[in-house]
């Protein structure tokens, strides 16, 4: 009679604070049930995608939802609360492995905690904060609560070497698994052809930065139009932000169509020729999807001055823009504070309405991206093994 047992079930937490980091959180949780065949215990903190895959989290994640710094005092001692709960929680369950994703503010603190009274317990950090931006002397700093890094920019492994932060592994950008959402069809590419050209308005998922962009964006199209022709804007938004944006457009000379369904705004990526963004990762989907684009970004002089954040990339970096900064190449004009006018919002776009430099510059700049991002694996799947091999190894190995 053999008395072989089956192997025990690995203890994994993860820890995500906003919707962002709970998608990540989400497919993560599924490589790890898929790559042990179900043999792995998950628990966290979380919101709806972790639900799906079974994590129950023991608040929801919208109380850390914080936009602006006048909400921060105010609900500092909530935040407070919820990392000693979220850091409890973790250590109650000693887990083989802990995960925090994204949103260092909150996650990095929970990892601290967790360091002091679990130190034998590996941790990993999923998508690396921008030291490459600003703050870099967190990298190394993180040394004493992280013990790996999955990044998902590819340039950010050779930014902690350099800067003396944890071990960095490149696990691919999300972005990389939606690909058919954001790619045209013959049809679609097609599309992109004929006039009236599709453009696509992108001005923020922030309160703030919708109220600061749409009067810029809705002039620069209206003189756009003036000069290049009949075009037909799309702008896509979430619906709880409908509101705000219809009013934001009420007095553009060219009238957007608003659209608030995910399945709408891909449809509306697939077919547009020409795009209008804020400064973020939506420039990298952009990109990806091979759209010719022009960025621009406002915040108030007040945040400005109290993050500096603008100022710090200026100086730090030849570009703040994403999709620039992953292709290694200036090739998306940008427009911060100061330079973020109509006139010049508007200068910039209409070259990229045919067949110009600007525009293939663009277009065989994101041609590249499908070697630079090496899109062959999905990262969940990536980041999947290096949480298992960490869990199976623990610390030590977490560093090799």
């Amino acid at each position: 009679m053999s008395d072989a047992r089956p192997p025990r079930s690995l203890s994994i937490v993860l820890i995500a604070a906003e919707e962002s980091g709970d998608a990540l959180g989400g497919a993560l949780a599924c490589a790890l049930i898929e790559q042990t065949g179900g043999a792995v215990k998950l628990a966290g903190v979380g919101g709806r995608a972790m639900a799906a895959a079974g994590i129950e989290s023991p608040f929801p994640i919208d109380d850390l939802a914080i936009i602006g710094f006048n909400s921060i005092p105010r609900r500092l001692p909530m935040i407070l609360r919820r990392i000693g709960e979220a850091a409890e929680m973790v250590i109650a369950s000693n887990p083989d492995a802990l995960v925090i994703i994204d949103s260092p503010d909150f996650t990095h603190r929970v990892a601290r905690r967790v360091r002091r009274r679990l130190p034998s317990v590996p941790i990993l950090d999923y998508v690396s904060p921008s030291v490459w931006a600003w703050r870099p002397g967190r990298a190394r700093a993180m040394r004493a609560y992280v013990d790996r890094v999955l990044a998902i920019l590819p340039f950010e492994p050779a930014v902690h070497e350099r800067l003396g932060g944890p071990p960095c592994s490149y696990v691919g950008h999300p972005l990389i698994e939606r690909l058919s959402d954001l790619r045209p069809n013959a049809a679609e590419a097609q599309r992109r052809r004929v006039d009236p050209p599709l453009v696509l308005v992108l001005p923020g998922s922030r309160s703030s930065e919708i109220g600061r962009l749409l009067s810029i964006f809705g002039e620069a199209l209206a003189q756009v139009s003036a000069r290049v022709g009949p075009m037909e804007p799309v702008l896509p938004t979430m619906p709880h932000l409908l509101p705000l944006v219809r009013t934001g457009v009420a007095g553009w000379a060219l009238k957007p169509r608003i659209v608030t369904e995910a399945t709408e705004k891909w449809v509306a990526f697939r077919n547009a020729s020409v795009a209008l963004a804020a400064s973020g990762t939506v420039t990298l989907e952009l990109a990806l999807s091979g759209i010719p684009t022009v960025a621009a970004y406002r915040v108030s002089l007040l945040e400005e001055i109290v993050a500096e954040r603008i100022i710090r990339l200026r100086s730090r970096l030849p570009s703040v823009i994403l999709a620039n900064l992953v292709i290694g190449e200036n090739v998306v004009p940008e427009f911060l504070q100061r330079d973020c006018t109509p006139r010049n919002v508007a200068d910039a776009l209409i070259p990229l309405f045919s067949e110009t430099p600007e525009r293939a510059q663009q277009t065989e700049a994101f041609a590249r991206l499908d070697r630079i991002m090496a899109l062959e694996a999905a990262p969940s799947a990536k980041a999947a093994g290096l949480v298992l091999d960490a869990a199976r190894s623990g610390r030590g190995a977490t560093h090799s």
